[in-house]
């Protein structure tokens, strides 16, 4: 059985901020669907107000962590695994972020296109991460780990199959210049959610294996 509080210490500080940041990157994918749901309902989109407070509020976490690790005695490398996966999480609503702006660019290129599978593999992601940096403070077992970050993959590996076969019909469909460029432009920022997302949970299984 593997515990954080080897890495950590018994200093609560450090889960409390690595959950929040995790928190953060979940609430940005909320955001999303909410914003993706408003328009396919055919609503007026709302600005990116949302996304802009997940990311700043996940940025403050990031670097509260760093001043913490400075004031902490912790050997370099329990401050590199803490620091890795910090930039990891404050990735994912960063680029999230990203979505929404492209989104409200051009919001009338999105009516015929459905993303509920998109949004179902980026929900599906980013729960898991939570649950993964969740699981650091209670302790948790390799093969738990393991199972958890094999499911990661999956995910991503669906997600890459999704983006083919979407690229493939833009290609080949009936599309005008800027709305290949529009949809394949979100298409990519999609998947590299889910990409972050994987990421993270590699940092979270490899700080599990190195300390178990």
């Amino acid at each position: 059985m593997f515990s954080i509080k080897k890495l950590l210490g018994h200093d609560e500080k450090f889960f409390n901020l690595l959950e929040a940041s995790a928190e953060q990157a979940d609430q940005s994918v909320h955001h999303l669907v909410a914003l993706l749901a408003r328009l396919e309902r055919k609503e007026s989109p709302e600005s990116l107000e949302e996304f802009v407070k997940s990311r700043r509020k996940d940025k403050q976490i990031t670097q509260e962590l760093t001043e913490q690790l400075c004031k902490t005695f912790i050997t370099p490398f329990e401050r590199e695994d803490i620091q890795s996966l910090a930039a990891a999480l404050y990735k994912i609503p960063k680029t999230v972020e990203k979505i929404g702006e492209r989104i409200l660019i051009c919001p009338d290129d999105l009516h015929g296109h459905n993303f509920n599978v998109h949004l179902n593999l980026l929900d599906q992601a980013a729960e898991a991460v939570l649950a993964m940096v969740k699981e650091l403070r209670k302790g948790t077992d390799a093969a738990t780990a393991r199972e958890k970050n094999a499911r990661l993959q999956t995910i991503e590996g669906d997600a890459d199959k999704l983006e083919l076969e979407l690229l493939r019909d833009l290609y080949h469909g009936e599309y005008d210049a800027k709305q290949i460029i529009f949809l394949r432009d979100l298409y990519e920022l999609l998947e590299k959610v889910i990409d972050r997302c994987r990421d993270a949970g590699n940092i979270v299984l490899q700080i599990v294996l190195k300390y178990s």
